[in-house]
């Protein structure tokens, strides 16, 4: 299989998008760290369907936006297994995409704005520097980024989530542009709407029949949809590819 013998970090991985990307792993025959940061029940949960699918996985506690803790996160990752293959940061600062709650441009403080860009861009950074010297060492990597399709296309102008994740897409691009020499990769997966999950459960019916009705592929995602494209991007099948984004929204952008 694709991934066996392969360790992948994955963060955000107990709920929605990061566990289904981390059961993929699993599927492919991968050994998946499970980080999560309040909720252990369901992040074993994870690890039991990672190691039915196959493959094989641990619960790992750590707040990413805590450079004491990624530091102690990824030094655990290194002493149980000896190796990081794939980096896929999925965490992110707790958002609701509700239409009618979100606040105006002129209602949102730089407070917010500060939250997502922790909650996005510092946190990837924190991980990123701690696990870095690994792929050095080893002169091989993959880094993939979740972002999402609104900083292209901002269906609804949720302003300060979308600004952390452009922001995400800047960094990805320039560390990938440093990184290519030393034989590291690092990509994005920008989804649409993807439901269920935490962060979409206020979405109401009318909004996603509105995405719906805009998608040429007439659905919305599911968090399964997501976890193809952030493996192909891991994996050697994508391996002269490098500083892109993958837009996974059944077609609402196009490039």
């Amino acid at each position: 299989m694709q991934f066996k013998g392969k360790v992948i970090l994955v963060t955000g991985a107990s709920r929605g998008i990061g566990a289904a990307i981390a059961k993929a792993f699993a599927t492919e025959g991968g050994t998946v760290a499970v980080n999560y940061l309040q909720n252990a029940q369901a992040a074993e949960a994870v690890v039991n369907d990672c190691r039915q699918a196959g493959g094989d996985a641990w619960a790992i506690q750590a707040d990413v936006s805590s450079e004491p803790a990624v530091k102690a996160m990824v030094e655990q990752v290194m002493n149980e297994m000896g190796r990081i293959d794939v980096l896929v940061n999925n965490a992110f600062a707790s958002y609701s995409f509700d239409p009618e709650q979100r606040s105006m441009f002129w209602e949102t403080s730089w407070a917010d704005y500060q939250r997502q860009l922790d909650g996005a861009l510092k946190s990837t950074f924190g991980v990123c520097q701690a696990v870095l010297p690994h792929f050095r060492k080893r002169s091989s990597g993959a880094i993939v980024n979740m972002v999402s399709d609104l900083v292209e296309r901002p269906t609804v102008p949720y302003h300060d989530y979308t600004t952390a994740k452009s922001a995400l897409i800047g960094f990805s691009r320039n560390l990938a542009a440093e990184l290519g020499p030393l034989g590291i990769r690092v990509n994005c997966v920008a989804p649409g709407l993807v439901y269920p999950t935490a962060a979409s459960r206020q979405t109401r019916e009318e909004v996603k029949d509105m995405i719906t009705a805009q998608t040429p592929l007439r659905r919305i995602a599911n968090p399964g949809d997501v976890a193809g494209p952030v493996l192909f991007l891991a994996s050697d099948w994508s391996r002269f590819m490098t500083g892109q984004t993958l837009f996974v929204d059944g077609g609402l952008v196009m490039k």
